[in-house]
């Protein structure tokens, strides 16, 4: 089944990028159709999201189940739950979006706010039960929740371990960083950390011991534990399938690190194509960036459209 040929945009992802440009574009009457993924979105271990003025401590699934009855309210907001299964390019210029159900939406712009996916040490036992509690990926997001606790913060480098000696006293006073030995600088890291009060401790984690997600050790794999109760952990991530196969099949540009490259407005490199939040930042990935990031795009897809209706 297609749906309206009259769609102006699709929103891929229903999270803070996606929600906040649907609300946009349903304030400026726009036909849109958001489409998000029923599996749990990507903040679900979280238990509030922060930082996020009027949110601060609102649960992820609490914010969704908000949004959702907002746009509800709105005759322009179509809400679809499905997986997108890919985008591409018409011979009329616009794009093609097919969803997991077998429906498809036409549109001539899209948007991607997927965010991306946190890829857990599949060899450290344990750390999927803490992810989002007592491991946390920054200390904007979750520090506060875990101040006065004994941190762990996991390094690959030896800048990283100087700064965090410092950095994360606001929330811990006993705070070491954790590498590996063959980390380079790593002589000078710890005499830099431990002139500061902190230690770095060498060695490769391979379990987080751990009471019902609340660490409160480290386990190296020469049996080696550390007492910690909160480690700042960041993983590795690779981008959503959709936005994966759209890489490949509509040639989009992404840095180094595969995050997808957009410019000020937050369009790609495909005309009409816009990507918002984390799948366009590695090191700006908060809620209020994202919604930020969404509304930037909002205003650049009604703009752009209301130029293309005067231009005819």
């Amino acid at each position: 089944m297609s749906s309206n040929s009259e769609t102006e945009t699709v929103v891929v992802g229903a999270g803070p990028a996606g929600l906040t440009a649907a609300l946009a574009l349903a304030r400026y009457r726009q036909r849109v159709v958001l489409v998000d993924s029923p599996r749990a979105p990507r903040n679900s271990a979280s238990g509030g999201v922060h930082g996020h003025v009027g949110l601060d401590g609102a649960p992820p699934a609490e914010i969704r189940s908000r949004a959702w009855k907002e746009l509800s309210r709105y005759a322009t907001v179509e809400l679809r739950e499905a997986d997108v299964e890919g985008v591409r390019t018409t011979d009329g210029g616009r794009f093609h979006v097919a969803l997991d159900n077998g429906d498809t939406v036409e549109a001539p712009t899209v948007l991607l706010a997927t965010g991306v996916v946190d890829i857990h040490p599949e060899q450290v036992d344990g750390f999927s039960d803490c992810w989002g509690r007592s491991v946390i990926h920054c200390p904007f997001c979750l520090g506060e929740e875990n101040a006065g606790r004994r941190w762990g913060v996991v390094v690959d480098n030896a800048e990283l371990a100087t700064f965090s000696a410092v950095a994360f006293r606001a929330w811990s006073s006993d705070t070491v960083a954790i590498c590996h030995e063959s980390m380079p600088g790593l002589e000078g890291a710890r005499t830099a950390v431990r002139s500061m009060g902190g230690d770095v401790v060498t060695g490769t984690i391979s379990r987080l011991l751990h009471r019902a997600g609340a660490l409160y050790a480290v386990e190296f794999d020469d049996g080696r534990v550390l007492e910690r109760e909160t480690l700042v952990w960041t993983p590795a991530q690779r981008q959503q399938p959709v936005v994966a196969r759209a890489v490949d099949g509509l040639k989009l540009t992404v840095d180094d690190a595969g995050y997808l490259s957009v410019d000020d407005t937050q369009c790609t490199g495909v005309p009409g194509l816009y990507a918002a939040g984390d799948l366009a930042s590695r090191w700006k990935q908060s809620f209020t960036a994202a919604a930020a990031a969404g509304a930037t795009a909002a205003e650049a897809i009604h703009a752009s459209l209301i130029m293309n209706a005067v231009r005819g």
